[in-house]
């Protein structure tokens, strides 16, 4: 049901590939939810996913930015705010790769080269949007800007490699931005940490499915589904949030605060007999 909670808001949602993506969901939810949007995704991603047909259920134009090039970046602002009739409300950083998780090259084994574009398209990205978006002045007083992020930043998952690192940096850069947008026009930027969700990046993780099945063992409400997280995303963008900002918002039902489940216990114990 609608309760038109983004009504008369404009935003610009980016990294939606696939049905399988939190972007996807985020952009249907706020489009039910009143809201008018942009997609913006790098070129080649534009070519390998499904975009268009979203666009299409969206009513929202596509317009093709590299997140790691500043031009594209600043393009990509006027192009929105012409788009749309004005300054937008609302911002969703969806963006993360990894090559050196693509090409299973273990994180003590490094390929620096790699890891640089890691932290650039996964964490820096972050800042070069919002200083594009500060630069074209494109963001409402009262805005939201999310960035999706992970566990991963505050502990040590084997697979996730460099990732971690670079979600740890995305959190950092929420924080500082969030402190100067805040202090210079009312915008509000927050990460929200949310459970490992089956979603075409997080599948190519290694281990993904452990991950998956330990945490919803692990969390009293076991994990949050990309729609859940899309909805989440929704109230953030509204102006029930509109003092919420520089926080890494945990979004994982419950598993980051939750030292060790009955479930896990009896799986152990489970094990141990079997092999006694």
């Amino acid at each position: 049901m609608s309760h038109q909670l983004l009504k008369g808001k404009k935003g610009i949602i980016f990294g939606a590939l696939d049905e399988r993506s939190i972007a996807w969901k985020t952009a249907l939810a706020a489009v039910a939810e009143g809201a008018q949007i942009t997609l913006t995704n790098a070129p080649i991603a534009l070519r390998m996913g499904k975009i268009n047909e979203l666009a299409k259920l969206c009513n929202a134009p596509v317009i093709a930015a590299d997140a790691t090039n500043m031009e594209d970046l600043d393009k990509l602002m006027q192009a929105s705010m012409e788009a749309l009739g004005g300054k937008v409300d609302f911002i969703l950083h969806s963006i993360g790769m990894s090559p050196n998780v693509r090409k299973n090259i273990a994180y003590t084994n490094t390929n620096y080269d790699n890891f640089l574009k890691t932290l650039d398209i996964s964490a820096l990205s972050l800042h070069r949007v919002l200083q594009a978006a500060m630069k074209a002045d494109a963001i409402n007083e009262w805005g939201s800007v999310l960035g999706l992020s992970y566990i991963a930043a505050q502990r040590t998952f084997p697979g996730y490699n460099d990732m971690g690192d670079a979600k740890a940096l995305l959190e950092s850069i929420a924080r500082s931005f969030g402190y100067q947008y805040g202090f210079a026009k009312k915008v509000r930027v927050n990460t929200i940490s949310q459970s490992p969700t089956v979603t075409t990046a997080g599948s190519g993780v290694a281990g993904f499915d452990v991950f998956f099945d330990y945490a919803e063992k692990m969390s009293p409400l076991g994990n949050a589904s990309a729609e859940d997280c899309a909805n989440y995303c929704v109230m953030m963008f509204s102006d029930f949030t509109r003092m919420v900002t520089m926080q890494n918002l945990f979004h994982d039902g419950g598993f980051s605060l939750t030292g060790v489940s009955h479930l896990v216990v009896e799986e152990v114990l489970k094990g141990r007999a079997a092999n006694s």
